[in-house]
């Protein structure tokens, strides 16, 4: 189960590009009503229980085509709607993934604990495409064009650089870093519950601990969308970035049950705002016209850092037989992401702070 939740954090990722190339070409619409029929096909081959229809239907069809075809074109769907409050715009909309944690697993809990898994999962398929289609309808319209006279294309010269980089090694860096951010941010939330029964702690308090850090990380996602708003996104990024370093570290140095809740709560106030800005940044410094393909590539790359992340971990878990070295890989690949995000803000100051593609 954990392999195939791995590889649909990567179908998602490498689904991105794929869709948002779709999405550019045909409508959003298309590809969310498309994305929507994949997931609920692979909710049905999965439900066969055959370890590979599993692996397959959330790989291929859940992951690639199906929410690959959903979250990186809607995030840069909902980029385009928005110029100076786009940072608390794609802040709203990602709070959506938080209100799901909180309430879908109870519910699911309930339907398979009546209905058993199987049956959970060919509902949930019928509930999908009764409800978002007609969503999508109603009101994903095509956004705005932007005018040509709001957007700088620039020189031939200014077009080559990117923050005194070329643009595809801006755009590298931006993926490396979102890969060492997400290895870290994996750990907690694949495996807070067994670090707790690790150290003592009942798992039931450990899965408090996770739904008190998906609500701290609800409510603290539009601060970061409002930061992201006044700082820009590469800055927004760091900032995150740090503290969710210093959450991780926090980790390794608590053992008591009320200690772990702060830390859970301080660890959802932190790491919430960094995927969306991301987003921002990578709108504040390429054209618009290539968002459909930037945005998914840093996603698939840090959806890859999710992957490897929450794999790692329980690897390490297994060699060592406890969580320290885990949370100790976590803190490193954390501090390479805080010195390769870092380098690009100082870059930002060096160029004067400006922003050439504000559209």
């Amino acid at each position: 189960m954990a392999l195939a939740g791995a590889l649909t954090w990567l179908g998602t990722g490498a689904g991105g590009i794929l869709m948002g190339w779709v999405a550019e070409r045909t409508s959003i619409r298309f590809t969310v009503i498309f994305g929507t029929v994949m997931i609920a096909l692979g909710l049905a081959v999965s439900a066969s229980g055959n370890i590979w229809a599993i692996l397959i239907g959330h790989t291929l069809l859940v992951g690639l085509l199906g929410n690959g075809a959903l979250y990186p074109p809607l995030l840069v769907y909902v980029s385009r709607w928005f110029d100076r409050r786009r940072g608390t715009a794609l802040a709203l909309i990602s709070s959506g993934q938080y209100i799901a944690g909180m309430a879908w697993p109870i519910l699911f809990e309930r339907a398979m604990t009546d209905y058993g898994w199987r049956a959970t999962m060919i509902g949930w398929a019928v509930v999908m495409l009764v409800a978002i289609p007609p969503i999508a309808f109603l009101f994903l319209h095509r956004p705005p064009e932007v005018p040509t006279s709001f957007f700088r294309d620039g020189t031939a010269d200014e077009r080559r650089v990117v923050l005194g980089l070329r643009p595809n090694v801006a755009l590298a860096i931006l993926c490396i870093a979102g890969f060492c951010c997400c290895v870290p941010m994996a750990i907690p939330q694949g495996h807070l519950v067994a670090f707790c029964s690790d150290i003592g702690i009942a798992a039931t308090q450990g899965a408090a601990m996770l739904s008190v850090l998906q609500a701290a990380a609800f409510v603290s996602r539009v601060f970061w969308g409002w930061l992201t708003d006044r700082i820009g996104g590469l800055k927004t990024v760091l900032a995150g970035s740090v503290c969710q370093a210093a959450a991780i570290a926090a980790f390794m140095t608590t053992q008591d049950e009320a200690g772990l809740f702060a830390v859970s709560a301080a660890y959802g106030l932190g790491f919430s705002g960094i995927i969306p800005a991301y987003v921002v940044a990578i709108r504040d410094l390429f054209p618009a016209r290539e968002a459909s393909w930037r945005v998914p590539t840093v996603l698939f790359v840090s959806m890859g850092g999710m992957a490897f992340g929450g794999w790692f971990a329980g690897a390490l878990y297994d060699h060592f037989g406890f969580y320290a070295p885990a949370f100790t890989t976590g803190v490193i690949f954390n501090l390479a992401n805080v010195v390769l995000v870092g380098s690009l803000v100082l870059r930002q100051r060096w160029s004067g702070g400006l922003r050439p593609y504000p559209a």
